[in-house]
């Protein structure tokens, strides 16, 4: 098979990008904000032309160095890599453009756009690496560049936070290289391709199997905040400003889950009736947590975190099915879940940075200089609690579908009950913003807005494009969880090999 350089691209650029932006200086802020928003926007362009090339060619695979697999390094994205690297250049460049009048130049001074597109290279890696230890190497990657991010400032809250985020992903990396080290002595390849070829016909001990899955489920979960290893997310997430929180909250908590996704899909199938009945007890814990903290908080960050682990329940629920409808209605969520808090994270930001005040007691009134903010949460609300015909809907009702067809009744309860929570939770905080008593608008900021709002409306258009376009759309989701309810198809690509 000839190298494919497209696998490349998504990792390459944002590196080069940061490489670039450490050479200008720390003076030179104007000259970084240009050239973060066009490898943002060059990102967008690329994941676009890959999607399309996706569709009509099946799966982009690179083998690092012309070193075949499973002996080389291998790149591969098929169409679920690809909707994730379109969902993250969506996010990096909405988050850049939002960041130029809310971040701060002191921040920016110290090198806060390289390192988001150090974190972006991470990600993006995680995403389309076909190699499980080049998984670890990726997260290690956004990692190290998010150590950084929740930090930069240097504030108390941050430090304080920033270090409980050190220690948890320290140990839980640790955690990593041994399941993976045990995966490698059980099957002899670090291919994921290949593991699950030779895991097909696998006679050794199966408990070991299910201690690597156990392990994993372990990193994963940790990373992507689900029920009882969520415990760090809160606090760390609501430390650093609104810009950081969003790449946080929207994209490493997506890495963990799609992490989840890839291996238990194709290294542990055999002994599903223990590591997928896990996994759906550990995701329904965490919808319920979720709710609990969403409707006790009246901070608006402290909301929507909470709801972040509300949404990592419901598609962690889609994936441990496994099947047609559950992965489709999972991967849909996946996608409308990044964009939509991406969109609320934004509203609230400039909410936030208008009034000065994040608790919603404090706020009100808004609706009267605001109308178009206002209407636009409005939506953004009805997009996250999954109301007709928005995006969120979709993704929902197959993943109940396939929870009643699989006879977990209770947990597709649980599932739509969480949409009425999400729902009651987020119209709260417009009720009480927009429409309670008015405050004293003589204490609004007078902030420069226009690209705050710009980056809100473009995330909360695309949900509402994500949702009106549901037929459109359907076959591109539908190839993307064929290779997780047919792992067949994603490693088929070792049958080229020569």
């Amino acid at each position: 098979m000839m190298t494919d350089i497209l696998p490349l691209l998504p990792v390459l650029i944002p590196v080069i990008a940061g490489i670039v932006m450490l050479f200008t200086g720390r003076r030179n802020v104007y000259l970084q904000r240009v050239i973060a928003s066009v490898t943002g926007l060059i990102l967008v362009i690329l994941s676009i032309v890959t999607i399309i090339y996706i569709a009509g060619s099946g799966m982009a695979v690179t083998h690092v160095g012309n070193w075949n697999a499973p002996y080389g390094i291998s790149l591969v994205i098929d169409m679920l890599a690809a909707l994730l690297l379109f969902g993250t250049a969506m996010v990096t460049f909405t988050v850049v453009v939002f960041s130029f009048q809310s971040i701060g130049v002191a921040r920016e001074r110290y090198f806060y756009y390289p390192m988001v597109m150090f974190m972006i290279t991470g990600v993006n890696g995680a995403f389309v690496t076909g190699d499980i230890f080049n998984m670890f190497v990726f997260f290690e990657v956004f990692l190290l560049a998010s150590y950084v991010l929740i930090t930069i400032g240097g504030t108390k809250i941050q430090l304080q936070e920033g270090f409980k985020y050190y220690l948890v992903n320290v140990i839980s990396s640790n955690f990593f290289v041994l399941a993976v080290a045990y995966l490698y002595v059980s099957v002899g390849s670090l291919n994921m391709a290949d593991i699950h070829q030779k895991l097909s016909a696998f006679e050794g001990d199966a408990a070991i199997l299910t201690i690597i899955a156990a392990v994993m489920l372990f990193v994963f979960a940790t990373k992507a905040g689900l029920f009882p290893f969520y415990f760090w997310l809160p606090g760390s997430y609501f430390a650093p400003p609104i810009p950081i929180m969003a790449l946080f909250g929207v994209l490493l908590t997506k890495v963990g889950v799609y992490a989840i996704a890839r291996t238990y899909s194709l290294f542990f199938t055999d002994n599903i009736g223990f590591t997928h009945q896990m996994l759906l007890f550990l995701a329904v814990l965490t919808i319920v947590m979720g709710s609990i903290g969403a409707l006790a908080y009246t901070d608006m960050k402290k909301i929507i975190i909470y709801n972040i682990l509300i949404a990592i329940g419901v598609i962690t629920a889609g994936y441990a099915m496994m099947d047609e409808a559950g992965t489709i209605g999972a991967t849909y969520y996946l996608i409308h879940d990044i964009i939509i808090k991406a969109g609320l994270f934004f509203l609230i930001g400039f909410i936030i940075y208008r009034t000065g005040e994040s608790d919603i007691s404090r706020l009100g009134g808004l609706i009267k200089i605001h109308p178009v903010v206002g209407w636009t949460f409005f939506i953004a609300a009805l997009g996250i609690a999954g109301v007709p015909p928005l995006s969120g809907f979709y993704g929902k009702l197959f993943i109940t579908e396939s929870l009643i067809d699989n006879g977990y009744v209770i947990s597709a309860i649980i599932v739509l009950l969480s949409s009425l929570v999400v729902l009651y939770s987020v119209m709260r905080i417009f009720i009480s913003v927009f429409w309670g008593e008015s405050m004293d608008f003589s204490k609004l900021k007078p902030i420069s807005y226009d690209k705050l709002l710009f980056s809100s409306f473009v995330m909360i258009a695309l949900v509402v494009i994500l949702g009106f376009g549901a037929d459109i759309f359907y076959p591109v989701f539908e190839s993307a969880a064929q290779s997780l309810y047919d792992p067949a198809s994603y490693s088929g690509y070792l049958l080229e090999v020569e």
